[in-house]
């Protein structure tokens, strides 16, 4: 699993932030970023369980501080297990 952005990706959107109790559903079911779309899951407040789907064991607790990057077309989703705040960057290639 990959810790830094690849050179040449810039952030392009931001998601709200979100709650424990805002965090849409979507993103508690196995879903995946579009072709050359990179993630990353930013925590301010709390953790949450970045789990990717068929290889829990490659899944990890993000704590406050901390992110998960999340790599084009992988399939995952967020578990949350307490209060939490935490956000969303996008990346592409920089045109």
């Amino acid at each position: 699993m990959l810790n830094v952005i690849p050179d040449g990706l810039m952030r392009y959107s931001t998601s709200p932030v979100f709650t424990e109790e805002t965090v849409p559903e979507a993103l508690q079911k196995h879903h995946r970023t579009k072709a050359g779309v990179w993630a990353k899951a930013v925590v301010s407040a709390g953790s949450i369980d970045y789990i990717l789907e068929g290889r829990p064991d490659e899944g990890l607790t993000v704590e406050a501080g901390n992110f998960a990057l999340i790599e084009p077309e992988v399939p995952h989703r967020v578990r949350v297990t307490g209060k939490v705040t935490f956000q969303l960057e996008f990346y592409r290639a920089a045109t």
